[in-house]
């Protein structure tokens, strides 16, 4: 899935782990199951004659509304979760994302300071982590999430040590 504008041509991207798209699936039927409970309280109390000043529209329009944005979501996820990418080359790492806005981020290996791993427990659970590039601008918003547990290791010694040969001038 290749965007002619912004991607330049000839990289091999790598794509994250499909355990991560279980787990961003299964992250949003917890939030939904969360918040249709909550946004059904109207409609309980409505039904048991507890609450009758509500209106009858809004108590099962609430949660449909939600039910209906969570339906939008997770059909959007496995698209996002496949538009989520990464090139490395020789001077600098890119980074992709977005299906609606689309994204591509250059990170010059000289300009990092930093990479670090962090790992939740839900990715804990699915053997995935989260790598983030630190540079001195405070906007830089260079994350890969979804990694496997041994490529984010992986990257994280590889980017260091390419960083610290771009700043030593090699």
């Amino acid at each position: 899935m290749r965007n002619q504008a912004i991607d330049p041509q000839g990289l091999n991207w790598q794509r994250v782990s499909e355990r991560y798209l279980t787990l961003r699936l299964l992250s949003l039927a917890v939030e939904a199951v969360i918040t249709l409970a909550l946004a059904s309280i109207p409609l309980i109390l409505h039904s048991l004659g507890i609450w009758s000043g509500f209106p009858a529209w809004l108590a099962w329009g609430l949660p449909a509304v939600f039910l209906a944005g969570f339906i939008w979501r997770a059909i959007l996820v496995p698209r996002q979760v496949r538009a989520i990418g990464y090139a490395e080359r020789n001077e600098d790492l890119l980074l992709r994302s977005g299906i609606f806005f689309q994204r591509t981020l250059v990170v010059p290996y000289g300009r990092m300071q930093y990479v670090d791993v962090a790992v939740g427990p839900m990715e804990r659970l699915f053997g995935l982590c989260t790598l983030k590039l630190h540079t001195a601008s405070q906007t830089t918003n260079a994350t890969i999430p979804g990694l496997p547990a041994a490529e984010g290791a992986r990257l994280r010694e590889h980017l260091s040590a390419r960083g610290e040969a771009q700043l030593a001038g090699l």
